[in-house]
């Protein structure tokens, strides 16, 4: 968890902001956690553990995690969106099955090439994506 820390106390530096308390709180309960979060989950989770912290700043915190690289953003298919925590962790991908919400994860050296060249080809800078293939697990199936 330090060099977590150590990461979003630079890229807050960058922006003229402090490691608060809170801000710490959040840090903390998203890399405590291995899969998607929703910002109410970990604002829930919070309160359940007795830390004065607003919804608000749960989300705004989310945001700047977001920004530094240390999260993502994942869209499962709902109205809300989901957060991952990506530091120390190699890329991948989800399938999401559209009746239970099932995620799984998956990792594809070739679909991440082909992706690869299709941004060479077209002088396109990557900064980030995503690929989320929605079906049917093989319970539902």
């Amino acid at each position: 968890m330090k060099k977590e820390t150590e990461i979003f106390t630079k890229y807050l530096k960058t922006k003229k902001l402090s490691f608060t308390k809170e801000r710490k709180f959040i840090l903390t309960q998203v890399f405590a956690t291995d899969g998607h979060l929703e910002a109410d989950d970990i604002f829930l989770r919070l309160r359940k553990a007795k830390k004065d912290v607003s919804r608000a700043t749960v989300y705004r915190t989310l945001g700047l995690l977001v920004d530094s690289g240390l999260v993502r953003k994942v869209y499962l298919g709902e109205d809300h969106i989901h957060y991952e925590h990506t530091f120390g962790h190699t890329h991948h991908d989800h399938l999401v099955c559209i009746n239970c919400g099932r995620v799984m994860e998956f990792s594809d050296k070739n679909i991440e090439e082909r992706q690869a060249k299709i941004c060479q080809a077209n002088r396109f800078k990557e900064v980030n994506h995503t690929v989320q293939i929605f079906g049917y697990c093989k319970d539902c199936n």
